[in-house]
């Protein structure tokens, strides 16, 4: 069952009280893409479950790809971010930047994906860069570093993309 997040629950700010609004779409524009980086997540968006957390795409290039998300809606029912809120924002990242490296006729797929939580957010918005390990033929590895609004870091990630033909349509 999806949580209400117009509600404010116990210890929540009411709705509107400097937070981003819900259903924020993850697929809005992106200063700093160029044209074809701009048309592939406004063509592929970077998925519903994005969407529904908030998450707003600021950057979107090869080399570095940066995105934030609202902590209100997205937390543990003891208030801290939820860790796999965190994990969410990596993979979305990793795999837009895989599938963008990986270019027309092509498409990434996750393989693997670690996470290790450092610091906890309880309101706000995170910001996580994503930035590449390697961009092969086959395989892609990106760092996804989550940072809270006062600049520390909250969680380390790495993902691991394959890359494959993309199937007939």
């Amino acid at each position: 069952m999806a949580a209400d997040r117009g509600a404010a629950g116990p210890g929540e700010p009411e709705p509107g009280a400097g937070e981003p609004e819900p259903g924020t779409k993850a697929s809005a524009g992106f200063p700093g893409a160029s044209p074809g980086e701009g048309n592939f997540v406004a063509r592929n968006g970077i998925g519903e479950l994005a969407d529904v957390m908030g998450i707003e795409v600021l950057e979107f290039t090869v080399e570095r790809t940066v995105a934030r998300m609202p902590v209100v809606g997205n937390r543990q029912s003891i208030g801290y971010l939820h860790g796999g809120a965190h994990v969410v924002l990596g993979e979305s990242l990793g795999s837009i930047a895989a599938n963008l490296h990986a270019g027309p006729g092509r498409l990434a797929v996750g393989v693997d994906i670690n996470a290790t939580h450092t610091r906890s957010a309880t309101g706000g918005y995170v910001t996580a860069v994503c930035t590449p390990v390697h961009l092969g033929g086959s395989v892609t590895v990106h760092e996804i570093v989550v940072r809270d609004e006062e600049g520390r870091r909250c969680c380390t990630m790495r993902i691991t993309n394959l890359i494959k033909d993309a199937p007939a349509h």
